[in-house]
């Protein structure tokens, strides 16, 4: 199966599927990384090695002023637009603190966790690392990662904070912000006969009522595609009353959840408002530009809010963000919520704490900052300087920023993050999700079997 190239903001769900080496075991103190591991050089699973911590640069002496020449690490994941944007930004900071010097590393997804661990358990981590929330917990449980105490984060929506979070403390500083939409093609309505829908009061129902009409009235489109994001699963726990993960790092829903969701797709499938089995594995491989939903083959599917910019450019229809639909009919019971593009965060190993954090602060309060990044990472978290990067925004991006300002009023809890060992959770699903629409397994026999294998990943 092959992974998706990585998109703008959000990790590749197809890249998900990829588990990173095992890091060291969980430590709960947050103290900087050498005095974690002191006395345990001999443990060859120990986060840091018998070294001096992270490198956080040369720390000569002997700036303008007197003020001490810092060096700060830096990684990510991107697109050449991403590194280009945030080359400028890094440009931008040192303009303001000529003492501090950035050391830029990027890379594309594919990779990036492999050698973060090995810098990791190395005692060799970047100072500022480029984070996803499927491996926030897993860095920070394990005393990775330095608790952000100096980032203001007082403009930022409260759920927005708390997915960066971890046993009460900040160690991940959201970059963007999504939600999960479902992108409706209007082309292929209009085609239908089919009118859009009431996105505040539709439900379940009205969805595979609307989905099996287009699919009737079209030839080779079908009303829905495929919800192999686990954002789709997610939206499904959160309106049963769970999460993926709860905030205690276990499982967040129950087996009847599982199989609901899974009878949803069977159903739809069924009754021809889905596509075949085949055709809605192979969508889940491939990457957004070669999706159903860019080949017009799909009326209705979800992505994160983020992703219909490129999508709309490559589908050639101007795309519509849909709310989900929820059981009630009620918007808010749909259960929306803000999910971090990425986030930003600062090795416990580092040498310079203060000047990292600096940074990190530079990067999402500073409107020189945002002028520069737009809305590659997502719509900014910080609300005064979302609403001037709003007025410079048109088209898809636009109707992006539109959609996250609508959720405002409706939004639900937080979504905990993942659980240690959640990274293996969105391949563990797509397997199963697969096994249930090529009928190798009932929905209830998949449920039992995923839980069982997903609680068997928990660290």
């Amino acid at each position: 199966m092959t992974s998706r190239a990585p998109q703008t903001q959000t990790s590749p769900p197809g890249a998900a599927r990829r588990s990173v080496p095992p890091l060291p075991r969980p430590r709960r103190s947050r103290r900087r990384l050498p005095q974690l591991v002191a006395g345990l050089c001999a443990a060859a699973v120990l986060l840091s090695g018998c070294g001096d911590g992270g490198d956080g640069g040369d720390g000569d002496r002997g700036g303008q002023g007197g003020e001490e020449e810092v060096t700060l690490r830096f990684v990510w994941w991107g697109s050449d637009a991403r590194h280009q944007n945030t080359e400028e930004i890094i440009a931008a900071f040192e303009d303001e603190h000529p003492n501090i010097t950035i050391e830029p590393t990027y890379s594309e997804w594919d990779g990036y966790w492999d050698t973060l661990a090995t810098q990791t358990a190395a005692g060799d981590a970047p100072d500022i690392i480029q984070m996803d929330e499927l491996y926030l917990r897993e860095y920070a449980d394990r005393g990775a990662l330095l608790e952000l105490t100096d980032v203001d984060v007082s403009q930022f929506d409260e759920t927005v904070v708390e997915s960066g979070s971890a046993d009460g403390g900040l160690y991940g500083v959201t970059l963007g912000i999504n939600a999960f939409t479902i992108l409706a093609n209007p082309d292929l309505f209009e085609q239908a006969g089919v009118e859009m829908p009431d996105e505040s009061t539709w439900t379940w129902e009205d969805y595979q009522q609307i989905a099996g009409e287009i699919s009737e009235n079209l030839d080779g489109a079908w009303g829905s595609g495929n919800f192999d994001e686990t954002g789709g699963f997610q939206t499904w726990a959160r309106q049963h009353g769970g999460h993926l993960s709860d905030e205690d790092g276990q499982l967040g829903f129950d087996a009847a959840t599982a199989e609901s969701y899974f009878q949803l797709f069977l159903d739809m499938m069924h009754d021809g408002a889905a596509p075949p089995a085949s055709a809605m594995s192979e969508d889940q491989a491939v990457s957004p530009d070669q999706s159903m939903t860019t080949t017009g083959e799909v009326a209705m599917r979800p992505w994160w809010s983020n992703q219909a910019v490129a999508l709309t450019e490559s589908s050639g229809a101007e795309l519509e963000l849909l709310r989900f639909p929820s059981h009630t009919g009620q918007a808010a019971d749909a259960a929306p919520w803000y999910k971090s593009s990425m986030f930003l965060s600062v090795s416990s190993g580092t040498e310079h704490p203060e000047e990292a954090q600096e940074f990190v602060d530079f990067f999402v309060n500073s409107e020189e900052a945002a002028m520069i990044d737009m809305a590659e990472r997502g719509i900014p978290p910080n609300a005064e300087i979302r609403e001037t990067i709003t007025e410079q925004l048109d088209g898809a991006q636009l109707r992006v920023a539109e959609y996250i300002e609508d959720l405002a009023d409706d939004l639900g809890e937080a979504e905990p993050v993942p659980a240690m060992g959640g990274s293996t959770f969105p391949s563990i699903l797509y397997r199963y999700h697969d096994e249930v629409l090529f009928e190798r397994m009932t929905p209830a026999e998949a449920a039992e079997a995923m839980i069982a294998e997903m609680e068997a990943e928990i660290q």
